[in-house]
């Protein structure tokens, strides 16, 4: 299936000098090939090919471009279906590219200068990994083994001299043990030195994927089969690496933030909130970020659900004040939504045998009419507006994106569980 986008605007290129291009591979899964500069803050739209029917294209690129980090964009979501390549404002930059294979640069001293580096370290590194599995005991063995790293790193440094690729094979500079070490020493000088080569200032790193790749790499994939309590470690360690820029120390943490929270891991998702990003977040006057980690932590399995007001004709009480029952289904909706009013009928015949639950179903409204008359088909339901809509505060504290959002709560008002639409609640309350 293509993956297209809608068309862009072209603006002219006065004085054209080199160029990017590529080809990508089966030509029927893509249309369109767009090019970005990169920046620290994110990218910088520059312009777009329309592929052939082989898959071909060729974007001009202005003459007046500054050397640094491009990118190419080629489905979407865009920032699942990108690479990075190095543009030094002299070279043609040529690539082939399939999801299979990745990307493989044709044209581009600095580009295949990177990727044959990484090809080398990769297989220098599975020596070394080899080594250790074999025996790990011949310190002939080791010097060996480890004078190749040595050779392999000093000879590409040489060659990247004068490149912008300097920058990113300095800065990869692995540790190299200057006499024997056991696994357990070589490991644990490995993980002291893995950022010891890392500017993280540096503007060419920030605008590219390295420093999140090298962050997330050390995070993930240092320790075998790790703990919550080695992964707060090694967040530590991340955030105690980066001690110059916060810009870029709260970028970092906020990508392993959002990893963590992407898999429900609450626990390390919240460690970092607390212990890190929460007060990077106020420093730097990200408010955004401060309101989308706090709300995850209100929010979180096993936290108790933030309290509101409910106010009703007969009586004005809280939702921690709410008795009598053994679960409480907590339902944001809109009577405006369309989702809300197909969904809220089956909720109220799935409950029905269910004594044991209560629907408290809180009405995020711009205007009291509709939502008055369609809470008369739930008598049984606790019902509470919002008004103001996605301006009300209960938006915030909840992280509501959109409606219906379901909360299975205790009764005592822990969050038990966050069935993301109907069919999962089907699955959450199957056996209550």
């Amino acid at each position: 299936m293509k993956r297209r986008f809608l068309p862009l605007l072209l603006f002219p290129c006065i004085v054209l000098s080199q160029s990017v291009k590529g080809t990508f591979s089966p030509a029927e899964e893509f249309t369109h090939a767009f090019l970005y500069q990169a920046t620290p803050e994110g990218a910088n739209y520059i312009s777009y090919g329309k592929l052939d029917n082989e898959g071909h294209f060729e974007i001009p690129i202005d003459s007046t471009a500054a050397p640094g980090i491009y990118k190419i964009v080629y489905a979407i979501p865009p920032e699942e279906n990108n690479f990075d390549f190095i543009y030094d404002g002299k070279e043609t930059i040529a690539f082939d590219f399939s999801y299979e294979k990745g990307v493989k640069f044709t044209e581009s001293e600095e580009n295949k200068l990177w990727n044959s580096y990484l090809n080398s370290m990769d297989m220098v590194n599975q020596t070394i990994s080899n080594y250790y599995t074999k025996d790990g005991k011949d310190k002939d063995g080791f010097q060996a083994v480890f004078k190749v790293l040595k050779d392999t790193q000093t000879a590409y440094e040489t060659s990247a001299m004068g490149k912008l690729v300097s920058t990113f094979i300095t800065a990869n500079r692995p540790y190299i043990p200057s006499q024997y070490e056991d696994l357990k020493s070589y490991t644990n000088n490995l993980k002291q030195h893995y950022f010891s080569q890392i500017d993280f200032s540096n503007y060419v790193l920030q605008s590219s994927s390295f420093l999140i790749d090298r962050v997330t790499s050390y995070v993930f994939n240092m320790v075998a089969n790790p703990t919550d309590d080695t992964y707060k470690t090694l967040i530590d360690d991340v955030a105690n690496a980066i001690t110059d820029d916060d810009i870029i120390k709260t970028s970092l943490l906020d990508v392993l933030w959002q990893r963590f929270a992407s898999t429900d891991n609450h626990e390390v998702a919240n460690y970092i909130t607390d212990q890190h990003l929460l007060e990077l977040a106020k420093k730097t006057n990200n408010i955004v970020l401060a309101e989308t980690i706090m709300s995850y932590k209100n929010t979180s399995i096993g936290t108790k659900a933030p309290n509101f007001e409910i106010v009703s004709t007969e009586r004005t009480t809280s939702l921690y004040n709410l008795e009598n029952s053994e679960y409480y289904l907590l339902i944001f909706w809109s009577s405006g939504c369309g989702h809300c009013l197909d969904e809220l009928p089956k909720v109220k015949e799935l409950v029905a045998k269910k004594p044991n639950i209560k629907v408290v179903a809180f009405g995020l409204e711009s205007d009291p009419t509709k939502w008055t008359e369609e809470i008369k088909k739930y008598p049984d339901f606790v019902h509470n507006i919002g008004l103001g809509k996605w301006d009300h505060p209960i938006v915030k504290t909840y992280g509501i994106a959109a409606t219906p959002m379901y909360f299975l709560l205790s009764s005592s008002k822990i969050i038990m569980a966050k069935p993301y639409g109907f069919e999962d609640l089907e699955v959450v309350l199957k056996d209550l």
